[in-house]
């Protein structure tokens, strides 16, 4: 009898663990998932980079960048780009803006998603500043204006399945944050700020 209820407490142990290892993945398989989207480019996610190529490096090919935006019905937020499109170098740092402003009566803070199309140019699109990178806070009726500076890579030329590509869209969804929704956070301060700043 002692034998039997040691076998069934050693197999309740290692079934606990089980679904405790399994609750864990689920939590860490987001930010893991997001990660590799972010270094592969995998699922039209395009990298992050901490800083633009020499600008000597730049080539004399042009290529068009469109820019699209899109809110989560449950985000009571207007959201938009200031630029349709942009012509560029590949290379070349440039500097688009999205305005953002909170329909509702409360502060309410959203977090965005972003993907590159086609898929095969992500890997070439490098993003080095964006509003995307942290949750971002508005006050009640608040407009504020959203950078992201970013480049394509030249090394798109050297790719035989990407070097066709000379229209990339841009495209950003934003969704309601699951908390920090009712006070507004540094993060919010900040882009409110930049805001401010680049509406004169």
């Amino acid at each position: 009898m002692a034998v039997r209820d040691r076998k069934r407490r050693a197999t309740a142990t290692v079934l606990f663990a089980v679904v405790g290892g399994m609750v864990g993945l689920s939590f860490a398989s987001v930010p893991l998932y997001r990660l590799f989207c972010q270094i592969t480019g995998y699922g039209g996610t395009p990298k992050t980079e901490a800083v633009a190529p020499a600008p000597e490096t730049a080539s004399t090919r042009v290529v068009t960048v469109n820019f699209d935006a899109n809110v989560n019905s449950a985000l009571p937020w207007r959201f938009k780009p200031a630029q349709r499109s942009m012509d560029l170098r590949l290379g070349e740092e440039a500097l688009a803006f999205y305005t953002a402003e909170n329909t509702s009566d409360a502060p309410v803070t959203g977090t965005a998603t972003f993907s590159v199309t086609p898929y095969k140019a992500a890997n070439y699109f490098a993003k080095i500043e964006c509003f995307c990178f942290t949750e971002q806070t508005l006050k009640p009726g608040q407009e504020v204006s959203m950078p992201v500076t970013f480049y394509v890579d030249p090394a798109i030329l050297d790719d035989p399945n990407a070097r066709e590509v000379t229209t990339i869209t841009l495209s950003y969804t934003f969704y309601r944050a699951d908390d920090g929704a009712d006070g507004e956070t540094d993060d919010g301060r900040e882009m409110a700020e930049t805001g401010d700043r680049a509406g004169g």
